[in-house]
Protein backbone atom coordinates (compact mmCIF):
# COMPACT_ATOMS: atom_id res chain seq x y z
CA UNK A 1 0.00 0.00 0.00
CA UNK A 2 2.39 2.98 1.02
CA UNK A 3 5.88 2.89 1.67
CA UNK A 4 5.72 4.28 5.13
CA UNK A 5 3.26 3.90 8.40
CA UNK A 6 0.08 5.78 8.56
CA UNK A 7 -0.76 6.39 11.75
CA UNK A 8 -4.36 6.64 13.45
CA UNK A 9 -5.42 9.76 14.40
CA UNK A 10 -4.88 11.00 17.86
CA UNK A 11 -8.17 10.99 20.08
CA UNK A 12 -7.53 13.13 23.63
CA UNK A 13 -9.94 12.29 26.68
CA UNK A 14 -11.83 15.45 26.28
CA UNK A 15 -12.72 14.45 22.82
CA UNK A 16 -10.17 16.66 20.83
CA UNK A 17 -8.53 15.19 17.73
CA UNK A 18 -5.51 15.18 15.65
CA UNK A 19 -3.74 13.68 12.86
CA UNK A 20 0.23 13.33 13.29
CA UNK A 21 1.93 12.07 10.54
CA UNK A 22 5.58 11.51 10.00
CA UNK A 23 7.02 10.17 6.36
CA UNK A 24 8.92 10.94 3.40
CA UNK A 25 5.98 13.56 2.25
CA UNK A 26 5.12 15.02 5.23
CA UNK A 27 5.99 18.14 6.81
CA UNK A 28 8.59 16.24 9.67
CA UNK A 29 12.27 15.96 10.73
CA UNK A 30 13.82 13.68 9.20
CA UNK A 31 11.62 13.94 6.30
CA UNK A 32 12.29 10.02 5.84
CA UNK A 33 10.23 6.45 5.84
CA UNK A 34 10.02 4.46 8.98
CA UNK A 35 12.97 6.70 11.16
CA UNK A 36 13.94 5.41 14.35
CA UNK A 37 12.16 9.04 15.51
CA UNK A 38 10.89 12.34 14.85
CA UNK A 39 12.03 15.78 16.49
CA UNK A 40 9.36 17.57 14.22
CA UNK A 41 6.32 15.94 12.70
CA UNK A 42 3.02 17.09 10.91
CA UNK A 43 -0.36 17.66 12.35
CA UNK A 44 -3.23 17.56 10.09
CA UNK A 45 -6.80 18.83 10.81
CA UNK A 46 -7.46 19.36 14.42
CA UNK A 47 -10.53 18.79 15.76
CA UNK A 48 -10.85 22.53 17.59
CA UNK A 49 -8.72 25.37 17.41
CA UNK A 50 -5.40 24.56 19.36
CA UNK A 51 -3.61 27.86 20.22
CA UNK A 52 -0.22 25.53 20.91
CA UNK A 53 -0.27 24.37 17.05
CA UNK A 54 -0.71 28.06 15.94
CA UNK A 55 2.69 28.66 15.30
CA UNK A 56 3.15 26.23 12.68
CA UNK A 57 -0.63 26.28 10.93
CA UNK A 58 0.55 26.30 6.94
CA UNK A 59 -2.56 28.27 5.32
CA UNK A 60 -5.39 30.25 6.33
CA UNK A 61 -5.46 30.42 10.15
CA UNK A 62 -9.05 31.53 9.96
CA UNK A 63 -9.78 28.05 9.79
CA UNK A 64 -7.62 26.21 11.90
CA UNK A 65 -9.60 23.25 12.02
CA UNK A 66 -9.02 22.86 8.06
CA UNK A 67 -5.30 22.82 8.03
CA UNK A 68 -2.04 21.44 8.27
CA UNK A 69 0.77 22.19 10.84
CA UNK A 70 4.46 21.70 9.73
CA UNK A 71 7.51 20.71 11.38
CA UNK A 72 5.27 20.84 14.66
CA UNK A 73 8.10 20.06 17.70
CA UNK A 74 7.38 16.59 19.32
CA UNK A 75 7.35 18.40 22.85
CA UNK A 76 4.59 20.54 21.32
CA UNK A 77 2.74 17.32 20.29
CA UNK A 78 3.19 16.32 24.20
CA UNK A 79 1.69 19.30 25.38
CA UNK A 80 -1.01 19.32 23.14
CA UNK A 81 -2.24 15.93 24.13
CA UNK A 82 -1.40 17.01 27.67
CA UNK A 83 -3.73 19.90 27.58
CA UNK A 84 -6.50 17.65 26.65
CA UNK A 85 -6.71 15.45 29.38
CA UNK A 86 -4.39 12.63 27.91
CA UNK A 87 -4.28 10.30 24.93
CA UNK A 88 -7.11 7.49 24.81
CA UNK A 89 -6.56 6.18 21.30
CA UNK A 90 -5.06 6.73 18.30
CA UNK A 91 -0.84 6.56 17.17
CA UNK A 92 1.55 8.75 16.98
CA UNK A 93 4.92 8.24 15.38
CA UNK A 94 7.72 7.36 17.41
CA UNK A 95 9.10 10.74 18.93
CA UNK A 96 12.36 12.18 19.74
CA UNK A 97 12.58 15.39 21.98
CA UNK A 98 15.05 18.24 21.23
CA UNK A 99 15.51 22.16 22.68
CA UNK A 100 13.55 23.72 20.04
CA UNK A 101 14.06 28.20 20.03
CA UNK A 102 11.02 29.72 17.82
Amino acid sequence: MFGYKFYEGVVCSDGFKMSVQAHDGAYCEPRTNNASSYSRVEVGFPSDAESLLMPWIDGDDSNPTGQVYGYVPSSVILEVIEKHGGLVSGELPPLRFTAFTE
